[in-house]
């Protein structure tokens, strides 16, 4: 038996109630935010906070992004979404932190399972680290955990989670090196030298932190 003769018509597994609430919010960020001046980031929070966004009051989302379900996101204090940031979060996207993501990066919290005859939906939430950075018009596959101070670099495709503290780069997304900070406080008798040395990939743990030196510039 072909395998083109198993495949069945996609139905979409959302329900009826959410696509309207999505129709809804569609119409009221073209109309009232997607022109918005660029500095009235408290404005965008206002109505991103209306459809159940969990936004702190610092958060910057530019007029630009599209955020396909509101009452899916959480950003915290410093965190931003940059010009057209696509945020199809289908499931839970978290920005701690002074987290940032650049210009035209998509975060993508759902597919469909290619070997499911109908194409069911898959889904896995995002997560973003404190001082992470994903870089312009990079990819993030669902499920995937970015580190506590991890850079992904730009037009990358990062398929699994980034441990903190490293920078990650290509498609598939792979190890550089390790982040250190100019200025960073080093251990007594442990010189910058060993501390850039140390470049193996660790292993992400479930939180996605390394417990790092937090300190950066200012």
């Amino acid at each position: 038996m072909k395998s083109e003769s198993l495949l069945r018509p996609y139905r979409s597994e959302l329900s009826a109630r959410n696509q309207v609430a999505r129709a809804a919010w569609t119409l009221v960020w073209t109309l009232f935010c997607r022109l918005s001046p660029r500095p009235l980031h408290g404005w965008r929070r206002l109505w991103l906070r209306l459809f159940g966004a969990r936004v702190a009051r610092r958060a910057a989302v530019y007029p630009s992004v599209r955020v396909w379900a509101p009452w899916n996101l959480e950003m915290a204090a410093g965190s931003g979404l940059g010009d057209g940031v696509e945020c199809y979060n289908v499931d839970r996207i978290v920005l701690e932190e002074d987290a940032i993501v650049s210009q035209y990066a998509f975060l993508c919290t759902a597919s469909h399972d290619i070997t499911d005859p109908g194409r069911r939906l898959t889904m896995a939430p995002i997560r973003l680290g404190r001082f992470s950075w994903v870089c312009a018009g990079a990819f993030v596959h669902p499920g995937v955990t970015i580190g506590e101070g991890a850079v992904v670099a730009a037009r990358s495709v990062v398929v699994k989670g980034v441990a903190a503290w490293t920078v990650v780069g290509g498609n598939p997304a792979r190890f550089i090196k390790r982040r250190v900070l100019r200025g960073a406080n080093v251990a007594a008798g442990e010189g910058a030298t060993a501390a850039v040395a140390d470049v193996r990939q660790e292993p992400v743990p479930a939180d996605g932190r390394n417990n790092p030196d937090p300190n950066r510039d200012e």
